[in-house]
């Protein structure tokens, strides 16, 4: 419905946002095994996890962006769900940015000390799964990028046939 950024008439940023919470989940999963087995193989994994996790985070969020700030009316109950969807995604990024800055120079170092790596990664995670909650609530309830039936449209709020009240519902 409010996607602005699609190919092939499918909005992008729904396709895209698998690869970073793929691999922000397999950078805390490979940190953990690091610390469990000492096996420096996947403390490496972990850190190419978490990189390709911030590159592929940042291509999901320049789609994901756009849509927000020119695709949903502002004043709507998507927009701020929108809002809180970007910004935990957002601290989730700069978490993970920040993880991968504090491990890379460990690549060599034969046992590297992963443990706060390993906590950040916990962190980042749990923004990442607050930031789904909303995410898809966008989909589900307020239907961002969802192509509607003509029948399903038929049930839709439009802004110039809402009352006042309904506004204020609609915009807490």
């Amino acid at each position: 419905m409010y996607s602005k950024v699609k190919i092939f008439g499918h909005p992008i940023h729904p396709m895209v946002v698998a690869y970073p919470i793929a691999l922000y989940t397999s950078t805390f999963v490979a940190l953990l095994l690091y610390q469990i087995t000492s096996d420096a193989l996947w403390f490496r994994v972990g850190l190419i996890a978490n990189i390709a996790g911030v590159v592929m985070a940042l291509v999901a969020a320049v789609p994901g962006f756009l849509d927000w700030a020119i695709g949903i009316p502002g004043g709507t109950r998507a927009k701020g769900a929108g809002l809180t969807h970007m910004l935990l995604n957002v601290s989730a990024l700069i978490v993970f940015a920040l993880n991968a800055l504090m491990l890379v120079g460990q690549w060599a170092v034969a046992q590297p000390s992963a443990g706060i790596g390993l906590v950040l990664a916990l962190v980042g995670l749990v923004l990442t799964v607050g930031a789904g909650f909303f995410g898809w609530s966008l989909i589900q309830t307020h239907h961002v990028g969802v192509e509607l039936t003509p029948e399903q449209a038929r049930f839709e709020p439009s802004p110039s046939s809402e009352t006042a009240s309904q506004r204020v519902y609609r915009t807490r």
